[in-house]
C-alpha cells in the first residue's frame, strides 16, 4: 500500500539499554517515531533515563525511565518488571549499554600483558554479562509471546580486534558470539537476534570543544582510517537498529552489520 511505513513496529513494547544519551537515545526515539507501543529507557543514571522518556512521551508514545546497571542481574530483573508493569510485555530488546560501564571512563589501556585481571572486569560486566543478563530476563516473555527482536550493539573492536583494547575487544566479540547462539536457540519461537558493529561516533562536545577535537592531529590520523572521512552519528545507528527491530528484517537472524564509515569491511 502506497505510503505504508515498512518499518512500522505495530505497537510493540521496547526496552533500550544505555539509552540516556548518544546512540541509545537515538534508537529509543527512532522506535517511538515508528509506532512502538511504548519504550522503556534504561540508563544507570536515572535523570538521563527519565529525560529521554519525557522526550518520547512528548511524541505521544508511552515511556518510562528505568535506571539500572545492566551488569547487576537483580537490577535488570527489577527494571524489566517495572517496564512491563507500566507498558506491557516487552518484545523488542536493544542491548546498547557498553563502553566501560558505570563510573568508568573508556580509553586505551596499557598493553595487555601490563594490565591486571581486575581491569578486565568492567568491560566484561557491561558488554558481555550485561547483554546476557538482559536476554536472560527478556527471552521467557518473548518465547511466551511467540515473537521478539533482540539487537546487540557491539564494536569493530570485537570483529577485528584493537590494540590496547584487548579486554573490550574480547567482551564485544563474546557478545557477538552469544548473539549467534541466541539466534539459533530462539528462532523457532519467532525471535530474531542480530548485532550492529560500530566504530567511532562523533563525540557529544559543545561547538568549541568539537572544533578543537576535530582539528587535532590525533583526530585527523584517526579519520584517515575511514573510507567515509567522518565519524558516525547516533541517528545512523538508530536507522539500522530500527530496521532490525521491524518486520522488514523478519527473515534475518544471527548476523552482524557494520555501521562504521568503512573503517573495516566484512564479507
Amino acid at each position: 500500500m502506497v505510503g505504508q511505513d515498512p518499518l512500522d513496529l505495530d505497537g510493540q513494547i521496547a526496552l533500550v539499554t544505555g539509552a540516556g544519551q548518544g546512540a541509545g537515545r537515538a534508537i529509543a526515539l527512532a522506535l517511538a517515531h515508528h509506532n512502538a507501543g511504548g519504550v522503556a529507557v534504561n540508563d544507570y543514571v536515572a535523570a538521563r533515563a527519565e529525560a529521554v522518556a519525557e522526550e518520547i512521551r512528548a511524541l505521544g508514545v508511552p515511556a518510562i525511565g528505568v535506571a539500572a546497571d545492566v551488569g547487576d542481574h537483580a537490577a535488570v530483573h527489577a527494571a524489566f518488571g517495572a517496564a512491563e508493569d507500566a507498558l506491557g510485555p516487552i518484545t523488542i530488546l536493544v542491548n546498547n549499554a557498553g563502553n566501560a560501564g558505570p563510573n568508568a571512563t573508556m580509553g586505551l589501556s596499557p598493553e595487555f600483558w601490563e594490565t591486571h585481571p581486575a581491569d578486565w572486569d568492567r568491560y566484561f560486566r557491561t558488554n558481555l554479562q550485561g547483554v546476557m543478563n538482559c536476554c536472560h530476563v527478556a527471552l521467557p516473555g518473548m518465547v511466551g509471546q511467540g515473537r521478539g527482536r533482540i539487537v546487540m550493539v557491539i564494536s569493530d573492536a570485537g570483529r577485528i580486534g584493537e590494540a590496547r583494547l584487548a579486554a573490550y575487544s574480547a567482551a564485544k566479540a563474546g557478545a557477538a558470539g552469544f548473539m549467534r547462539a541466541i539466534a539459533k536457540e530462539s528462532g523457532r519461537y519467532g525471535i530474531t537476534a542480530n548485532a550492529i558493529s560500530l566504530s567511532t561516533l562523533e563525540p557529544t562536545f559543545d561547538d568549541v570543544e568539537l572544533k578543537e577535537f576535530m582539528a587535532s592531529d590525533r583526530t585527523r590520523v584517526q579519520l584517515s582510517r575511514y573510507v567515509i572521512r567522518r565519524f558516525g552519528r547516533p541517528e545512523e545507528v538508530a536507522t539500522m537498529a530500527l530496521f532490525l527491530c521491524s518486520d522488514a528484517a523478519s527473515w534475518i537472524t544471527g548476523q552482524t552489520y557494520p555501521v562504521n564509515g568503512g573503517y573495516s569491511f566484512t564479507q
